[in-house]
């Protein structure tokens, strides 16, 4: 187990053994999700939206159009 102090602006250091763990670099997000137990999820954000970008493509010869899109919507 692995503790932190926070300072008095809110602020805390993620101990070494956890940002390794979680394979933490500089400028890397932190998600924190609170449980209505008090239980606190720290996850860690280490890629962007922008990188998701071409992971899904469509079959072969399938495609849709806008008009049939908005087909699905009514």
């Amino acid at each position: 187990m692995s503790i932190a102090t926070m300072t008095s602006k809110g602020q805390t250091t993620i101990p070494k053994d956890i940002r390794e763990g979680l394979g933490l670099q500089p400028k890397d997000q932190i998600n924190f999700t609170l449980l209505p137990d008090g239980t606190v999820i720290l996850r860690a954000k280490k890629r962007s939206i922008a990188e998701l970008r071409g992971i899904l493509s469509a079959p072969e010869g399938v495609s849709v159009s806008v008009e049939e899109m908005h087909a699905w919507r009514k």
